[in-house]
């Protein structure tokens, strides 16, 4: 780039997280200058530490649900990334208002600065899959919502609320309904979670692999590097009010999971609300933008493992202790007549 061109200025909040640390790099590999913006409450700075010295980018405190805190965090953007929010299932349904309150008001903060500071900003709302409940597949863009849990409900508001002001104010808006990301620094020190994280503690532990179920369902698990460069590709596009799933578009099963991590098997209950398969038809990302996946699930998964002692500090979730965890689950979720 020569040195008299200014460089583009992108916005990704939640910019210290899983996703977006990886968004920020690449982001500034490819000559922007960033505004990371979070709160800190699971993003961490170790996950920037690859760029932390880069002129171009500016780390801000501050989360979305202060609107105060915002003041001029978009000032001069040409991109918002926005990925700040909550989610696991399991915690949304012990304190659904503090999913609303981060995942939908939040993101209404979010516009309302973008709309008085950066009107001609181009938004990329990081969305979930999980709107599709329990849905036929592949799952398409045009699939019906069930959101099953308050999670899955608070990510389609936001997504919806984030869409329609977009149309209001003319303000470039898409939308990337993201299916089973994982990769490194998809760490979680709290709650009990995503499959990936419990099966490497495990591991680390020499203990067993809480299989649940049978093991025969499927997630579409695409890898963090891939989400990112998705989301890049869509802010290249000039378009507005589009919907993006993103995914691998090759499930896997759990047990084909454990295999590759080589543990041991420990079968736990089935849980009630949880898709047998998840799969994206990811065909509409693909054509539009000319995007593909490029890393292969085993190839992903043996990286995990080369990175395996990032996982030594999180929780160790047993038997007992997952179903402790998820009994509200059990008990909110299970089938019963209304």
């Amino acid at each position: 780039m020569n040195q008299t061109t200014k460089r583009q200025v992108a916005v990704v909040t939640g910019g210290a997280g899983f996703i977006g640390s990886h968004l920020v790099e690449l982001l500034l590999n490819n000559g922007y200058k960033v505004r990371c913006i979070d709160n800190f409450s699971k993003g961490s700075l170790a996950n920037l530490k690859s760029c932390e010295a880069d002129s171009n980018l500016e780390i801000l405190g501050a989360d979305i649900v202060d609107q105060e805190r915002l003041a001029n965090v978009f000032r001069e953007s040409s991109f918002t990334f926005h990925l700040a929010g909550i989610g696991d299932v399991v915690p949304s349904i012990e304190n659904p208002k503090k999913y609303f309150e981060t995942n939908v008001t939040g993101t209404l903060n979010v516009f309302e600065e973008i709309r008085k500071q950066a009107p001609y900003s181009k938004i990329i709302y990081a969305a979930s899959s999980s709107c599709y409940g329990n849905a036929e597949v592949p799952t398409n863009e045009n699939h019906k919502i069930q959101n099953l849990h308050p999670y899955a409900l608070s990510k389609y508001l936001g997504e919806t609320l984030a869409l329609s002001l977009g149309g209001i104010y003319r303000i470039s808006t898409n939308s990337i309904r993201i299916f089973n990301a994982y990769g490194p620094r998809a760490i979680n020190h709290q709650t009990y979670g995503a499959v990936m994280g419990v099966f490497l503690k495990q591991k680390l532990e020499n203990q067993p692999l809480t299989v649940i179920g049978d093991g025969l369902q499927k997630r579409d698990f695409i890898h963090v590097t891939d989400v990112a460069r998705a989301f890049y590709h869509v802010s290249q596009l000039n378009s507005h009010g589009n919907i993006y799933n993103l995914g691998s578009g090759s499930p896997v099963s759990i047990l084909e999971l454990a295999h590759l991590l080589d543990g041991e098997i420990q079968y736990i209950p089935d849980r009630p609300g949880e898709p047998r398969i998840t799969w994206a038809n990811n065909e509409k990302l693909i054509n539009e933008t000319g995007w593909r996946p490029l890393i292969p699930f085993e190839d992903g998964i043996n990286d995990l493992l080369g990175k395996i002692e990032d996982w030594r500090n999180t929780p160790l979730w047993s038997r007992n202790e997952i179903a402790n965890a998820t009994k509200l689950w059990f008990d909110t979720l299970a089938s019963k007549e209304i």
